[in-house]
């Protein structure tokens, strides 16, 4: 097996998508490996996860610095010194502007709760409940300047049922995140799919 692909985490929150992909990586034939966490937020409970299993962290407050360039660019060096191949939205609950984007084209994924194109952005169960849906899901996409408008690498699918609340199908599409994320950044990690400069996902076969 080559070399692991180094992996970041960019957390707001609890992190539960961050401790399915710790868990993902354990594995010793899991392509990748877990170098650090970063929060927006120093009282981020997933934080002291990250901890407890030996993974370096790091926080910054937006709001100590004067715009949203140099919040990026700090945590770009932050990034640079774990010397991250990659990194993993899990409910970070930052807009990036587009020069960071474009810095990560092809490196930073996300997970969002939604079959993308589908309701992009928040609230996105009740919405799907509201419009009559009888399918969910969620998707892992590549992170581009456009919100949730990156290419789709994988998605999950779940049925909304008769009766479901936002909380129902919500709790139901996380176990599924807890599946597709770990498998989406094995795919990535192991050039199974890339990004390409016109922004198509290419897929080829496992080396």
């Amino acid at each position: 097996m080559s070399e692991k692909k180094r992996v970041a985490i960019l957390i707001s929150g609890r992190g539960s998508n961050m401790t399915a992909l710790i868990q993902a990586a354990k594995n010793p034939d899991y392509p990748a490996k877990i170098v650090g966490v970063f929060s927006n937020r120093a009282a981020a409970p997933g934080l002291e996860y990250a901890r407890t299993e030996g993974i370096p962290t790091a926080t910054l407050a937006q709001s100590k610095f004067e715009t949203r360039l140099d919040f990026e660019s700090a945590l770009t060096g932050i990034l640079e010194d774990w010397h991250a191949d990659f990194i993993c939205l899990a409910g970070f609950m930052r807009i990036l502007t587009p020069e960071f984007t474009t810095h990560w084209q092809g490196k930073a994924i996300n997970i969002h709760p939604s079959l993308l194109p589908k309701y992009r952005g928040l609230d996105t169960h009740a919405r799907a409940i509201a419009s009559g849906e009888t399918e969910h899901g969620c998707s892992v996409h590549f992170v581009t300047p456009g919100l949730d408008e990156g290419p789709v690498i994988a998605q999950a699918r779940v049925p909304v049922a008769p009766g479901d609340t936002p909380d129902t199908l919500a709790a139901r599409v996380l176990i599924e995140e807890h599946k597709l994320y770990p498998e989406a950044l094995r795919m990535l990690a192991s050039g199974e799919v890339a990004l390409d400069v016109d922004q198509n996902v290419v897929r080829s076969l496992p080396a």
